[in-house]
């Protein structure tokens, strides 16, 4: 976008969401309003989101348990376009996000840029378990809310397959950890039987005693114990009031344990779950089994128990559509002419982008510039696969008074946080709010040698959650970049899981 923005500039937005469970589809119009003066570079935000048309919610299509049909995807997602009047050459903002255990189908990948590259201009997710759960928690209020509370604020966005809990601290992410726990996991006919049960259940069900087959039939009490037992485990470790390594609830985990997470003062629900805890009490197994699974009655359990813990139960602002409402704006800016490039690596699109707010004076031991790099660098390894040659973007901010000294400490400090946790990094890419990019790449450049190809520019302002675009160099030292923000809506209801 250029500078010749108004107030009056609107852009469509498409978001998409294919998770364990269902598939959702979300258009927005978004107004873009510049921000900055008129004699800075230009800048935009969103200043007005409006809800133009939200899909039906449907089951995610299956050609078989490894393999999502991408042919009847494609067909659902058409039919909605035709539904919503409008067409994917005029689309220039949105998000496909693929979460859950739907990102684990063998063709997880490919499906989700397929749909990108028919879809328009869009960022691109296939979201593991820790970036579903932090996107969630942002989209259901969690971190908004965690900047008005002293302690921390939970969200755990439940589904058909995972649960995924992410805590924010004063509006900063605090830690992440995964469940398997989910409404589909226990398929159900109407009378009871159980239709299938989820491998990835079968190792909490052994360590609970239940032994649940095909076929079985379960009383309504049966369901009721086994969904509480599920909660209550699930609740305990979030709460802390259970040992980690507790036998049935380190089988819940999917991954390996956190080191640590804090104690939530406050929790909310989102995803299908979250949404089906708003409803009626669950009191006879018609009720229970009325989609086909144990979803109801597990959201009526975590409801009852969530209730009993010394925590705050707050309202999420989105349940079932808050991992994605919508796809926010992009912004296209100038980098600064002092900017450190290894032209081979341009054009970059679509790269996920974490953030270290640094402080030259370091003076709280807890807030030293050396722990918050490592804690930044260590957090972004954990979030993005290694599917190009650099994983992800990494915004500085707070360096207005960086002088030589503290430039150099800077390079140090990201070089050892580089070789600690991605060795096999073959690019390192940089976005710094100051005019220090040509600096600060040079000694990086020093530091790596020729075996990691630095980009470093001046003059970006971007967000954790943020993707960027970055484009060839304009006169071999000035670069294109487009900021993408996720931009998460309130207020737009649903069903499904």
């Amino acid at each position: 976008m250029t500078g010749g923005l108004d107030e009056g500039t609107w852009i469509p937005s498409v978001g998409i969401d294919v998770g364990t469970s269902t598939t959702k589809l979300i258009v927005s119009r978004l107004r873009l309003a510049r921000s900055s003066s008129l004699t800075s570079m230009p800048r935009y935000e969103i200043k007005e989101r409006v809800l133009v048309y939200q899909s039906a919610i449907y089951e995610t299509p299956l050609r078989s348990e490894d393999e999502v049909d991408a042919d009847r995807l494609w067909d659902i997602l058409l039919g909605e376009y035709g539904k919503a009047g409008i067409r994917a050459s005029d689309l220039k903002s949105g998000a496909v996000i693929i979460t859950g255990e739907t990102a684990t189908k063998n063709n997880a990948r490919q499906i989700v840029h397929r749909l990108a590259e028919r879809s328009g201009d869009f960022v691109v997710a296939a979201a593991g378990a820790d970036l579903e759960g932090l996107l969630a928690g942002k989209g259901a209020g969690a971190e908004e809310r965690s900047k008005r509370t002293r302690g921390a604020v939970c969200n755990i966005d439940i589904g058909g397959g995972t649960a995924n809990a992410a805590f924010f601290h004063r509006g900063k992410p605090a830690g992440t950890v995964t469940f398997h726990v989910g409404g589909r996991l226990i398929r159900l006919e109407p009378d009871g039987r159980v239709a299938s049960v989820s491998s990835s259940l079968r190792p909490w069900l052994e360590a609970r005693g239940w032994q649940l087959q095909k076929g079985q039939r379960l009383l309504f009490d049966q369901l009721k114990n086994l969904c509480t037992a599920l909660g209550r485990d699930m609740l305990d470790y979030l709460a802390g009031a259970a040992y980690p390594g507790g036998h049935s609830n380190r089988a819940l985990l999917l991954g390996e344990p956190p080191e640590s997470l804090p104690k939530p003062e406050e929790w909310t629900f989102s995803g299908g779950i979250g949404q089906l805890m708003q409803g009626k009490e669950i009191t006879a197994l018609a009720d229970a089994a009325v989609y086909g699974d144990i979803g109801p009655l597990l959201a009526h359990e975590l409801k009852e128990l969530a209730a009993n813990y010394p925590i705050r139960l707050g309202r999420p602002d989105e349940t079932v559509r808050a991992t994605v409402i919508g796809a926010g704006m992009q912004t296209t800016e100038i980098s600064g002419a002092t900017a450190h490039l290894e032209p081979s690596l341009l054009p970059i699109r679509n790269l996920p982008v974490i953030k270290a707010e640094l402080c030259p004076e370091a003076s709280d031991p807890a807030e030293k510039l050396e722990d918050a790099i490592e804690r930044t660098i260590r957090h972004g390894a954990g979030l993005y696969a290694l599917d190009s040659s650099a994983r992800f973007a990494l915004a500085l901010s707070g360096m207005e008074r960086f002088g030589y000294k503290e430039l150099q400490r800077l390079a140090d400090a990201l070089a050892q946080a580089y070789r600690g946790h991605l060795r096999d990094a073959e690019a390192i890419v940089i976005l710094c709010e100051n005019d220090m990019a040509k600096a600060l790449g040079q000694a990086l450049e020093r530091r790596f040698g020729t075996g990691t190809r630095i980009v470093c520019i001046d003059q970006i302002r971007a967000e954790f959650g943020d993707y960027v675009d970055l484009g060839e160099p304009i006169s071999g030292a000035m670069t294109p970049v487009v900021v993408k923000t996720l931009a998460f809506h309130k207020s737009l209801g649903g069903n499904g899981g």
